[in-house]
């Protein structure tokens, strides 16, 4: 059986922009009369969810649950993520943990008068950038990026502050599950952690890949090619499943296989 791409789920985010190029040239420029902030790609037999962020402006402060924690309040998995940085513009930022141990009491009181971001720690965040967030991180996006998020599929997110746009909180679930001190968010981009496994695949002529011991997700986060006599894309996204055969990929590309370990 050949491989099916993916198609994408767009969604409009009050911080998005209104072009997604050159990753998704036809996206619409609006959904629910806001500009797309995020593209999110799924499928039923992997329990991972793929986004493409596109930051116009800076994302709430806020944090995830663990899968303790959101199995009881959500009847869910928690959210472990990892962030590659597709492209940055001069000065984009991202935050993760704190510059210094603080307690329940500051991170309520800074959180409500405005003041959280600068306890945080930023990152500046260039192209070719992994950032890792495991849940009860508190963190933040800027703007000006475009992000390639590999994540548990959960959307369960604690916001402690978002610029004053007016949209809810939710401090004390918030401050249930952080972690108030510092944290180490860059690292390689090959990762391996209980929630999934994330290894880059460069591609220049031709390569081929072993069918994988579990189903998988193939992500293309940079240039193009042909994989399976398909074309494939940055942007372009394909569940590889264990009963298929060796896969011929030829092109200039990166990709990112990824996969859960306990699936």
């Amino acid at each position: 059986m050949p491989l099916r791409k993916l198609e994408p789920a767009f969604h409009g985010r009050v911080w998005g922009t209104r072009s997604l190029d050159p990753w998704f040239p036809d996206a619409p420029a609006r959904v629910s009369g806001l500009p797309i902030g995020e593209v999110w790609f799924e499928t039923p037999e992997v329990p991972l969810l793929v986004k493409f962020l596109f930051t116009e402006q800076d994302l709430s402060v806020q944090v995830h649950p663990d899968d303790a924690y959101a199995g009881v309040h959500h009847n869910s998995p928690g959210k472990t993520e990892m962030w590659h940085v597709l492209a940055a513009q001069k000065g984009a930022k991202i935050a993760a943990g704190f510059r210094k141990p603080v307690t329940h009491e500051q991170v309520r009181t800074a959180a409500l008068d405005g003041t959280l971001v600068d306890l945080l720690e930023w990152f500046e965040a260039r192209t070719g950038d992994t950032f890792f967030i495991p849940a009860g991180t508190v963190h933040a996006i800027g703007a000006g990026l475009t992000i390639c998020e590999i994540q548990q599929r959960s959307d369960i997110t604690y916001r402690l502050y978002d610029y004053g746009r007016g949209r809810e909180l939710h401090l004390d679930h918030a401050l249930a599950v952080s972690r108030l001190g510092a944290h180490a968010a860059r690292g390689s981009a090959n990762v391996v952690c209980p929630q999934f496994v994330s290894q880059p695949v460069d591609v220049s002529g031709s390569v081929s890949l072993a069918p994988p011991s579990q189903n998988e997700l193939l992500v293309c986060i940079e240039g193009e090619g042909q994989i399976d006599g398909q074309r494939i894309r940055s942007g372009d996204v394909f569940p590889v499943a264990i009963n298929l055969q060796m896969l011929e990929i030829t092109g200039t590309l990166r990709l990112v296989r990824t996969f859960s370990p306990g699936a």
